[in-house]
């Protein structure tokens, strides 16, 4: 099955993927007609964009002008999906125009219309609203009472009152007054166009509206915000969807606490109505306890079309392989069909097969996301389902080795939408990708920690095309939205575990201060953001040590960064608790992993490095974006030209710092802020852009807290001479060079 799309609003393109977050929301309204007021907006743009009418112009439609019974047949017909090259038996009408007989032949074939007499239709005359509502009823097929011989409008007479109230009841049209229907007034081309808008749902158009979140990893506190606007949504869209692109588990401590549990309980109260795996579902490894208490609680399906849970028993007894139709919660399945007010849509989850490398899914098997995607649309398709929407965690952009949701898009016909995740990419307004076959898929995604709900509107013909969408994103404003008073009471308990976890000590006691002091007024002194800090070594090396353990990794060359203005407070000397810890990295950034060569470290380091420097010969300023380094050492000068600083890097390879090799693929353990190019490192940006990014993800509080509890219960980190400035005999920090 090949489908085609027509879009009246704009959705951005592939090549424009790298600017999405600056391109506006798309407009609804992408008919070009100038003559046609708000009022009448959405339905002409309905007729517009299914081929229905191509307007009186290209710029006018005329919405006041009366409509001709020829004119009314052919807009009738065509939305019914009638073609003038159809075959019709000849009604005998002598007064049809050429271009109209098709319509007419094929209407009272169907016998939707009546001619005036046997050889007459009345092609020229008017066409009154009595007339209309017989068409649109008949064309409809709307229920019709018979009986009825009188309705409140006193104009409408025995022959037209079953349907003049057909058409009220189903809310397709009103009268003129409380008690004139405006029987034999003619319909004018606006009235009608507003009539056929209405009720196309009965001739098979389906709307639908689909809300959507990704990579929520435990982040609970905006829940019952988003609770508020998907309560809202559904209230005013009457099909409607709430899906979820994977990554529940790992990142904030309501992961810590009760490992996947709150995030259950909120999700079924927000009433999802299916899921993916994302990679962090399978971070526990065993027994995958986590993960089997979340499927069985959960009261929606989760879905997984390349994903064999065969080699792990206690998981294989949650899996149904194939498609099943209504599929309730408690289980894992390759695809459901949902029934959304009458109308079959097909919703299937595919997950990364990089899982393999960056979690601990054992004997869980990741088979190929294009093959079975494949497979999975052709078993809808066999059952008649032509509206279908996967929902992946592989990421939006494109990638050589482990795939995208670009890449899939292109290879699997009859996909049409995308929800994805993975990527942490927060799309303004969906991509559009055109596949081998002709059609389009929409990608849509909404960054991460419920910072965004997405919505998405799709309009479907009778034929399962699209024909018009509109996507955006809602910000969870804590400060402009109200929270779910519900869902705010079913949090507040774990919200109080949460709290009491942070005065938790993590078994680790330190000798000394973890600094992250500032010189907020640059006049030398040591600061997180302007040189070499013990906390700041922590934390890099923290990063590298979770970096080494990925086995994508293992026998590859890994250095880490970490910039200086995400670290936020100092840790005093004692026990070090939870808290503390978070406080020190309060965003949530989670591990990314860079795939460069030496070439682009030496740039990057260079970016680090670029603030101006004190006067008086006193170093750098700050600067957020300043760099701490785990697995490799350098120097810089800061009297010389920003941008020709850097004078030698040396990476630590097999316990030995070896020079930079400028040619060499290293590969770089940083956040996800900075991998993405935030505080200015494009040269990680352009990495991003080309899939050199991967992200494992990983709590970066948790890689701390792991990491310290890895040093031992009593540590005592220095400052190594990693970050030299050689214009300073003693550093800002106070190191000393050794002449």
């Amino acid at each position: 099955m090949t489908k085609k799309t027509r879009f009246m609003a704009t959705a951005i393109t592939a090549t424009a993927v790298a600017t999405a977050l600056a391109v506006p929301t798309a407009s609804a309204d992408s008919s070009k007609f100038t003559d046609v007021s708000a009022n009448y907006q959405d339905a002409v743009n309905f007729l517009w964009a299914n081929d229905i009418t191509k307007g009186i112009t290209s710029t006018t439609f005329d919405t006041t002008s009366a409509v001709k019974r020829a004119d009314a047949a052919v807009f009738i017909a065509k939305t019914m999906g009638l073609e003038p090259g159809g075959t019709y038996k000849d009604a005998g009408f002598t007064d049809v125009p050429r271009n109209a007989k098709w319509a007419v032949d094929a209407l009272t074939e169907k016998k939707v219309i009546n001619g005036k007499t046997s050889k007459l239709f009345g092609s020229n005359e008017n066409l009154t609203r009595n007339e209309a509502a017989a068409m649109l009823v008949k064309a409809a097929k709307l229920e019709v009472d018979n009986s009825i011989k009188k309705t409140n409008f006193k104009d409408v007479n025995g022959n037209f009152a079953p349907y003049v109230q057909a058409l009220v009841k189903e809310k397709i049209a009103s009268g003129k007054g409380n008690q004139m229907f405006g029987a034999t007034m003619p319909v004018t081309r606006g009235e009608l166009a507003l009539f056929l808008n209405r009720s196309n749902s009965h001739f098979g158009y389906f709307d639908l509206m689909v809300m959507h979140m990704n990579d929520h990893h435990a982040y609970l506190d905006p829940f019952p915000y988003v609770a508020t606007v998907v309560n809202e949504l559904r209230a005013t869209n009457e099909n409607n969807l709430l899906l979820h692109g994977g990554d529940v588990f790992s990142g904030d401590l309501y992961w810590n606490k009760y490992k996947g549990k709150a995030d259950t309980v909120m999700m079924n109260y927000l009433g999802f109505d299916a899921v993916t795996f994302g990679n962090h579902e399978f971070d526990e490894g065993g027994s995958h306890d986590a993960m089997r208490n979340y499927v069985k609680g959960a009261s929606f399906p989760v879905l997984g079309a390349n994903i064999d849970l065969s080699g792990e028993p206690e998981l294989a007894a949650l899996q149904t392989r194939g498609i099943v139709e209504n599929a309730k919660g408690g289980g894992v399945y390759d695809g459901t069909i949902v029934d959304v007010n009458g109308v079959k849509v097909g919703l299937f989850g595919l997950t990364t097969e990089e899982t393999i490398d960056i979690a601990s899914p054992n004997k869980v098997k990741l088979e190929n996301y294009i093959d079975r995607a494949k497979a999975t649309v052709a078993a809808f398709e066999a059952k008649g389902v032509n509206k279908i929407i996967a929902l992946t965690h592989i990421g939006v952009h494109e990638s050589s080795v482990y795939g995208s949701d670009q890449s899939l898009a292109k290879a699997v016909p009859g996909i049409d939408v995308i929800v994805g995740g993975h990527s942490h990419t927060e799309l303004k307004e969906p991509i559009a990708i055109e596949n081998n076959a002709g059609g389009t898929t929409l990608i849509v995604q909404t960054g991460e920690y419920a910072n965004n709900l997405g919505t998405l509107d799709v309009k479907f013909n009778p034929r399962g095309e699209m024909y018009w969408n509109h996507g955006e994103l809602i910000k969870i404003d804590k400060e402009k939205i109200k929270p779910d008073k519900k869902a705010a009471g079913i949090l507040a308990p774990f919200t109080l575990g949460v709290e009491e976890l942070k005065k938790e000590s993590i078994g680790v006691e330190s000798e000394v201060v973890l600094d992250a002091k500032r010189d907020s007024s640059n006049v030398g002194i040591s600061s997180i953001r302007h040189n070499e800090t013990n906390l700041g070594n922590v934390i890099a090396d923290a990063m590298l040590w979770k970096a080494k353990t990925l086995p994508a990794l293992q026998g590859k060359t890994v250095i880490s960064m970490q910039n200086g203005g995400g670290i936020r407070t100092s840790v005093e000397e004692g026990t070090i608790t939870v808290g503390e810890v978070v406080k020190v990295l309060p965003f949530g950034n989670p591990l990314a992993i860079v795939e460069a060569p030496g070439r682009d470290i030496k740039r990057a380091l260079e970016n680090s490095v670029k603030s101006d420097a004190i006067e008086g010969g006193k170093g750098l300023q700050e600067y957020g974006g300043f760099l701490h380094v785990g697995g490799l050492k350098f120097t810089f000068d800061s009297t010389k030209k920003a941008g020709e600083r850097v004078q030698e890097i040396m990476v630590l390879e097999d316990d030995k710092y070896v020079a930079l090799d400028e040619a060499k693929t290293y590969y770089i353990a940083t956040n996800s802020f900075t991998a993405r190019g935030g505080d200015g490192y494009d040269v990680f940006k352009e990495a991003s852009t080309a899939g050199r990014v991967t992200d494992p993800g990983f709590s970066d509080t948790q890689n701390m807290i792991e990491y310290l509890q890895h040093m031992g219960e009593k540590i005592n980190p220095q400052v190594e001479g990693r970050i030299i400035d050689l214009s300073l005999d003693v550093q800002q920090n106070g190191f000393k060079l050794t002449k």
